[in-house]
């Protein structure tokens, strides 16, 4: 399996957010700090691994760069992200309703600050340095193509 420097990155700034927001939510809605700290804790580690590969997958995908990539791309890792909080949230709790409502609340939350994420992400180029080259070669390509016409 190949690594990238740059999803990697991501997949940390990423953890970092959404990390406080599960911990928040979770402390809300225990109202129990241990918890929340257990519930962000472990979901920090589960969600980094998903992260990475939903990443990788949509780094590879053939759906242009555009917002609507990014709102598909919003909802597809929202749709993991809160599958996994529930889940944890319901295991540690032992209430799947505790696990359901810290996933529902932060649906809507995270939602919003993924976009964000994403939108700052598309305009970093950090670890693009061969697509950047690639796509400079191609354009200096077409360029002498049509000075050559």
């Amino acid at each position: 399996m190949k690594f990238s420097k740059r999803h990697i990155a991501k997949s940390f700034s990423w953890r970092l957010i959404g990390t406080f927001d599960t911990l928040v939510f979770a402390w809300l809605i225990t109202g129990d700090l241990n918890e929340g700290v257990r519930i962000s804790g472990i979901t920090t580690f589960t969600k980094l691994v998903w992260y990475y590969m939903h990443e990788r997958w949509w780094f590879n995908s053939s759906i242009s760069d555009s917002n609507k990539r990014h709102i598909i791309k919003t909802f597809s890792w929202r749709g993991i992200g809160t599958l996994d909080t529930i889940f944890f949230g319901w295991l540690i709790t032992g209430n799947p309703f505790t696990g359901l409502k810290i996933g529902g609340i932060e649906t809507a939350s995270k939602m919003l600050l993924y976009f964000g994420h994403e939108k700052l992400w598309y305009k970093i180029n950090y670890g693009l340095d061969i697509r950047n080259k690639a796509k400079r070669i191609k354009k200096l390509k077409a360029q002498r193509n049509t000075l050559k016409s």
